[in-house]
């Protein structure tokens, strides 16, 4: 073959690493309570960047799930068909207990070491991530109806990925849905149309359509429907305990922005059986605790993704020769690299900072319960919306590279937009911000003291805190209020990754981050930190240590 076809200056395949190799991830483990789980963490990272589990990714990826209403004689049966990677993905995510662990083994840590799993094993393939998220997230809610948590809790934080329809009783261990969305409704779930009707039984029936419900396929649902008392949650399973099938109708698969491996269905209830959650007419109340759960895998999973874009930006830029230097010397290329490792490790010290107060809170101490409130809903915000942003800009230091499929690259870039639209969009994330401060007052004073914890450490952050109380005093007038919710929430969520750095990072990173996000020292994209920022020691941190 002619030498014209040799292939020269290329990055070798990104492969043989560990997801846990990130310096920010560890310290956190061991300085919350949960370097018990360390262990455990590398293994999982350590399977997630293996060549095996890669190709699970992208096979899973290049094989949707296939809607098939009817079987070939004509009944209906309504099932989703999957590649077996996905399979193989909801199993090691399940068999880790990235699902329901905490639920079933509390002790101190355990939601701290569950993000960080989930967080390592993200980076592999993020859509199995939503049912793996929806499943945590359903026991607290279900809790609100003893009778039902004792029977399916188990089920739920078991570590046996049993998929089938079958009634879910009668399985191994079983996967968690919502199904909350209407098309009139959108966010606003009071809007909802669907109905319940007692069955005489204990149970109701229910009949409506729902327009987003992200994996169909999970073993048992939370409905939001409208009861006689009003708007009710229900728990609702694919199979009913005598074994027939629930009148769950998936109506077809939505062809959607994002990742291509995991099914969301549009649905009509045509009565179907469930049974109420929570006490009738305080639907929202009993959801909300999901919502929360859910919404912290949001911040997590834009975590994982900027970590893996700026893992496959250093390693492109460390192998790439330009203008006859490797990229990663070249002083405007570390700018930009610099810069994404800044901003990703500030999501990832505030995502864990964020399930450590869940573990704090579930033992009871209040004020962490007020801190995850308040930090929840601005982290949802800012760290969600910076991730599709930092997810172009890893993916432009690839340059065409990074524009083709076969890169990863395009995967990451279409899936960073869900998380900020998951569990409310940009402004009911900052309007829950303005909630917060409204319903809980003590949750702005746990953030202060937070925050207090780095006083006098970075002028630059005293003077960002200062001006944030500045702007907390505009907010006397609701209409004013509004306006101002979504530079509040990112005001919040700056000077509060500012405090954790400055406290728990190095110095380099401390430095450029003050500099640039709360300094104003920074220009309107990454690759704009000021002169004089010490990039090599950002960088170093960043880098794979462990070999490939």
């Amino acid at each position: 073959m002619s030498a014209t076809h040799d292939v020269f200056n290329q990055a070798p395949p990104l492969t043989g690493f560990t997801t846990a190799d990130d310096p920010a991830l560890l310290e956190a483990l061991r300085r919350d309570g949960g370097a018990w789980g360390e262990a455990e963490v590398r293994e999982l990272g350590a399977r997630a960047g293996t060549e095996e589990v890669q190709d699970w990714a992208r096979t899973a990826e290049a094989h949707p799930p296939v809607l098939r209403t009817h079987d070939r004689y004509g009944h209906r049966v309504d099932e989703v068909e999957f590649h077996p990677s996905w399979h193989r993905l909801m199993a090691a995510a399940v068999e880790s207990g990235q699902h329901a662990a905490p639920w079933a083994e509390a002790r101190p840590g355990a939601h701290l070491v569950r993000a960080a799993k989930f967080y390592v094993w993200a980076q592999a393939e993020p859509g199995h991530g939503c049912p793996v998220s929806m499943t945590y997230a359903a026991v607290p809610a279900l809790r609100a109806q003893p009778a039902l948590a004792a029977a399916y809790e188990p089920l739920l934080a078991s570590r046996t990925y049993d998929y089938g329809l079958r009634p879910p009783l009668g399985k191994q261990g079983l996967i968690a849905g919502m199904s909350m969305t209407e098309k009139q409704g959108g966010s606003d779930v009071r809007a909802n149309t669907t109905t319940a009707v007692p069955a005489g039984d204990g149970s109701y029936v229910i009949t409506g359509h729902k327009w987003f419900t992200s994996a169909p396929m999970s073993d048992v649902f939370l409905v939001l429907a409208q009861a006689p008392e009003g708007l009710t949650c229900f728990l609702m399973p694919r199979v009913l305990p005598d074994g027939t099938r629930n009148a769950m109708r998936l109506q077809r698969l939505k062809d959607k922005l994002g990742n291509r491996s995991n099914a969301s269905a549009e649905i009509e209830y045509e009565q179907a059986v469930a049974w109420p959650v929570g006490e009738p007419g305080r639907g929202v109340r009993t959801i909300v605790e999901m919502v929360n759960m859910t919404r912290l895998d949001c911040v997590i999973g834009s975590a994982a993704g900027m970590r893996a874009g700026l893992r496959q930006a250093l390693h492109h830029a460390a192998h790439r020769k330009a203008f006859g230097a490797e990229l990663i010397d070249q002083p405007l290329m570390r700018n930009v690299l610099a810069d994404l490792a800044v901003e990703s490790e500030a999501a990832t010290v505030l995502a864990m900072r964020l399930a450590a107060a869940l573990d704090r809170s579930e033992a009871g101490d209040a004020a962490e319960s007020a801190l995850r409130r308040l930090g929840l809903a601005a982290g949802k915000y800012w760290v969600c919306k910076r991730g599709a942003a930092h997810a172009a800009e890893a993916l432009e230091c690839l340059g065409g590279n990074g524009y083709v499929e076969e890169s990863g690259m395009p995967r990451l870039y279409r899936e960073a937009p869900l998380l900020s639209i998951w569990e409310g969009s940009g402004n009911v994330a900052a309007l829950d911000v303005l909630r917060a401060l409204t319903k809980e007052p003590a949750a702005l004073d746990a953030y202060f003291a937070e925050v207090g914890e780095a006083a006098g450490a970075d002028p630059r952050l005293d003077a960002a805190a200062a001006r944030l109380r500045d702007l907390l005093g505009e907010l006397t007038d609701p209409g004013r209020a509004q306006l101002l919710a979504r530079r509040l929430a990112e005001q919040l969520t700056l000077v509060l990754q500012g405090s954790l750095l400055v406290r728990h990072s190095t110095p380099a990173v401390a430095d450029a981050f003050c500099a640039s996000r709360l300094g104003g020292d920074w220009g309107n994209a990454f690759g704009t930190l000021p002169p004089g920022t010490d990039l090599g020691p950002v960088l170093d941190r960043a880098l794979l240590k462990e070999a490939l």
